[in-house]
C-alpha cells in the first residue's frame, strides 16, 4: 500500500513494551487486569502486550477479543451485510481493571461502542484504553490512557496498521485518502 511508513517493526515493538510498562506502573502490578483487544488488529496487540507483561511479571493475564459491530451508533448508515465476529471475554470483568486495546484511535465512536459492550459483561472497577496510534480528530470526549505514538493527521489522510498476525508485516502507514504518498 503506498504511503509513508511512520512506524516500522522495531518502533511497534518498542511502543508495545513501553505501553506494557506504563500499564504496570499505573495499575501497581498486573493483579486484577484483563486485556481486551478490539477486533481486528486490537486482538493481536492485546496478546503482544499480555506476553510482554508475562515476561516482566511472570503472571499470565486473561486476554479477550471484542466485536463492537452491534454497539455502533452508525448501524442505520451501514450495509445490512455486517461482518459479525465473535466476542470472547475469558473471565468475569466485574471488579477487574479492564484495558481495552485498539490499533488506531480516531473519532472515539468505536471506543464508545466498546465501553457499552464491556459493560454487558459485568461492572469493571475501571476501564483503561491502550492504542498503538492516536491520530486525533475526536468527536467524543474520549482519550487513551496509553499511546504508542501520537500522529497528528488531517481528515483527508488515512492511518493503516499492518501486523504480522493479520497482514504479514508489522508497520504503520499514513497515506492520503486516495492511497497516495504523504510527503514529509
Amino acid at each position: 500500500m503506498p504511503g509513508k511508513v511512520i512506524m516500522a517493526e522495531a518502533d511497534i515493538r518498542r511502543a508495545l513494551t513501553r505501553i506494557a510498562h506504563e500499564i504496570l506502573e499505573r495499575n501497581r502490578g498486573p493483579e486484577a487486569l484483563v486485556l481486551v483487544g478490539m477486533r481486528t488488529r486490537g486482538v493481536p496487540l492485546a496478546v503482544r502486550i499480555a506476553t510482554k507483561l508475562e515476561e516482566l511479571e511472570g503472571i499470565s493475564l486473561p486476554v479477550g477479543a471484542l466485536d463492537v459491530t452491534l454497539y455502533r451508533d452508525d448501524l442505520a448508515n451501514r450495509s445490512l451485510q455486517l461482518a459479525l465476529r465473535q466476542t470472547e471475554i475469558p473471565t468475569d470483568v466485574t471488579a477487574k481493571r479492564v484495558v481495552l486495546v485498539d490499533d488506531v484511535l480516531f473519532t472515539g465512536r468505536t471506543i464508545r461502542a466498546a465501553l457499552d459492550a464491556v459493560m454487558d459483561f459485568g461492572r469493571p472497577e475501571c476501564i483503561q484504553l491502550a492504542v498503538l496510534v492516536d491520530r486525533g480528530h475526536r468527536e467524543l470526549p474520549i482519550r487513551a490512557d496509553f499511546v504508542g505514538k501520537n500522529v497528528p493527521t488531517s481528515l483527508d489522510e488515512d492511518v493503516h496498521v499492518h501486523l504480522v498476525e493479520t497482514d504479514g508485516v508489522d508497520e504503520v502507514i499514513i497515506a492520503g485518502s486516495r492511497g497516495g504518498w504523504i510527503n514529509g
